[in-house]
């Protein structure tokens, strides 16, 4: 049996709520570190604040609606970061010029640590699903091989501030993640990760530290 496309009615409510997603979409694109209401963007739809509800049941999940679309909409314009390494680069260079839908996402993520919470569910799926990607791309010899040819022309030199910026990322990241699965030692994480980054500060042919008696 062919599948359907919506009428009446519904294809028209369909159709409205993609409107309204698409519009809160342009909103937090643009809206720098200000915050985006529900009015901002009722008014780029021609609704009031509870039309554009009444089509999403809250407020929460009409956010939640948005930052699905985004990586929906971000996947099909970089491709898939976890997979390819130039994707990943070129979609944190986009983030960078729309602080509002970073602090979308932000926000999203630290509420949803509720369970009752619309996002609560894409966060719980979302981490270990990039999780298992990365890890198998990263394991994938030929995968690997490309991601350092990718990244061969990138080369930066790491310092201390570069590696306490990573630290500090990694620790609050991986509180999201605990929050989600307490099975993460995260103390052993940032142990492994900061045994990792230390011989990347070391300098070339420098000194041999010194031997203690």
């Amino acid at each position: 049996m062919t599948s359907r496309s919506p009428r009446g009615p519904y294809r028209k409510t369909v159709a409205r709520r993609q409107q309204i997603i698409d519009a809160a979409l342009a909103a937090y694109t643009e809206a720098g570190s200000r915050g985006v209401s529900v009015r901002d963007i009722a008014q780029r739809v021609g609704l009031t604040d509870a039309g554009v509800l009444h089509h999403f049941g809250s407020r929460e999940e009409l956010l939640t609606a948005v930052l699905k679309a985004r990586e929906t909409t971000d996947r099909a314009a970089f491709g898939n970061p976890s997979e390819d390494p130039k994707a990943a680069l070129d979609l944190l260079a986009h983030n960078a010029t729309a602080p509002g839908l970073v602090k979308l996402f932000l926000d999203l993520a630290a509420a949803s640590a509720e369970p009752d919470h619309p996002a609560h569910s894409y966060f719980k799926e979302r981490y270990p699903r990039l999780r298992g990607s990365l890890a198998d791309s990263l394991t994938d010899l030929s995968s690997r091989q490309a991601r350092q040819q990718e990244l061969k022309g990138r080369r930066t030199t790491p310092d201390a501030d570069w590696a306490a910026r990573i630290l500090l990322a990694a620790v609050d990241g991986l509180q999201l993640q605990w929050l989600r699965d307490p099975d993460i030692d995260m103390a052993a994480d940032i142990l492994t990760l900061a045994q990792t980054l230390l011989p990347a500060l070391a300098p070339e042919n420098g000194p041999a530290p010194a031997q203690q008696d």
